[in-house]
């Protein structure tokens, strides 16, 4: 039997083992230090984790900084470029102003001057830089200017190609432009032309027409009545044959001397003279008078030629019956003219109770007027190319001088028409005019 290799002391207890409370306690403590080691294991994972993230993030970020870095770099350099664009139109648009051949006065949004250009030197005789910041109402302590602010208005009216004559040797032109940005009204320019050139040329031309007028309405009307003479039988008894020619000769000369009359009466109006006397008349009267005198023309023609009156009772109006006379001449004659045969033509007045104001109207079935023209229907010497076609007489002056007539009554006259379906003439008048308003336009012709 072999020997044991473990000894037992003097109590009997072997060398090698232990108490079994101190394995407990030593079991214990391995556990919690594995506990703990598996604890900080994984809060070191965690805290790896965390940590990877962070880091990740960190270069997603430095990734997007360096994206809108280049963004942004990007972006300054369209900026700069479009600086440079915009320092060149604004270059551009200076030198344009600078050399403008009218003068120019930008007014901002506060009625405050903010742009000049030299021109305006030469009309006003006035440093353009000394005009820069200064308010509309404060242009009008410049003498030199004073004419153009009164014009204008404190608050810049509008104005289309209104005349100014500053002194004898130079008359403006005057316009007025609002200017926009995004719908909103930034400032107001102001265009001023020189037009004394023109004006003078059209002043001399006028005066040529007068001389020329005055020249031949005396022969022509000699020759009026020497014919009338020898027709009527004053001279001895005319041949058929003779008869017919001489009628052809006096009504030749008759179509010459209403052209004599409305030159003269274009320039009358031209230049101030063509005198009004307002009187209260029966406005029905006076239009029943011109149709009934058109009534056989429109007959010859086989037109349905009809006067509509008013349903109600008209007050007598202000107005100066010979002149009216002339645009209910002209606007029913034009109509029956430029009306094909068996075509209408309706006459109509109204009153516009609520306006006071009396509606006048002439519409027919006519050739009308073609739409790329009918903006210089009311210039002078003025046809449409159909109307020439058709009717070869004519002078252009009948709608001018009818405009001019109208508008010194205080009304207003304008036109619907389409071509080969025929037009419509209108024109207001207020039942009183108003003397002062009446002058004024007068004067202004």
């Amino acid at each position: 039997m072999e020997k044991s290799h473990k000894t037992k002391n003097k109590k009997g207890v072997k060398k090698d083992e232990m108490p079994s409370s101190i394995l407990a306690e030593l079991q214990e403590e391995i556990d919690r230090i594995s506990k703990l080691l598996i604890r900080r294991d994984f809060e070191l994972s965690s805290v790896r984790e965390q940590r990877e993230k962070e880091i990740k993030e960190l270069e997603e970020r430095t990734g997007e900084l360096e994206g809108a870095r280049k963004a942004l770099m990007n972006m300054l350099e369209d900026i700069e470029e479009a600086r440079r664009e915009a320092e060149e139109e604004r270059d551009k648009t200076l030198a344009i102003i600078e050399n403008f051949p009218e003068g120019l006065l930008f007014f901002d949004r506060y009625k405050k001057v903010s742009s000049v250009n030299p021109k305006i030197r030469d009309f006003f005789n006035t440093n353009p830089k000394d005009l820069i910041g200064r308010y509309i109402r404060n242009l009008k302590r410049i003498s030199s200017l004073s004419s153009l602010a009164k014009l204008l208005g404190e608050e810049i009216k509008e104005i289309q190609r209104k005349e100014l004559q500053l002194r004898e040797d130079l008359v403006l032109e005057i316009s007025t432009i609002p200017v926009l940005r995004e719908l909103e009204e930034i400032g107001t320019l102001v265009v001023l032309r020189d037009i004394t050139r023109e004006k003078t040329i059209e002043r001399l031309k006028t005066e040529f027409v007068s001389i020329s007028a005055h020249q031949l309405r005396t022969p022509l009307s000699a020759i009026k009545w020497t014919l009338r003479m020898i027709l009527d039988g004053d001279a001895g008894e005319v041949p058929k044959e003779q008869r017919e020619l001489l009628e052809k000769s006096y009504t030749s000369n008759e179509r010459m001397i209403g052209l004599i009359n409305d030159l003269l009466n274009v320039t009358r109006i031209e230049e101030g003279r063509f005198l009004y006397s307002l009187k209260r008349y029966d406005i029905v009267k006076l239009v029943e008078k011109v149709f009934n005198q058109l009534k056989e023309m429109a007959q010859r023609k086989g037109l349905n030629f009809e006067f509509l009156k008013p349903k109600t009772m008209i007050p007598n109006v202000d107005v100066d019956a010979e002149k009216m006379s002339v645009v209910f001449q002209n606007l029913i004659d034009n109509a029956i003219h430029y009306t094909r045969a068996k075509g209408r033509v309706e006459v109509r007045l109204e009153y516009l109770k609520e306006k006071e104001q009396i509606l006048f109207s002439v519409k027919d079935t006519g050739i009308g007027i073609p739409e790329h023209q009918q903006q210089r229907v009311f210039s002078r010497f003025f046809r449409g190319t159909n109307a020439i076609k058709s009717e070869t007489e004519g002078t252009g002056l009948g709608l001018f001088i009818s405009k001019n007539i109208v508008e010194a009554h205080g009304g207003t006259i304008w036109f619907k028409s389409e071509e080969d379906k025929g037009s419509t003439f209108y024109f207001t008048l207020p039942l009183k005019a108003k003397a002062e308003e009446f002058q004024k336009f007068v004067e202004g012709l």
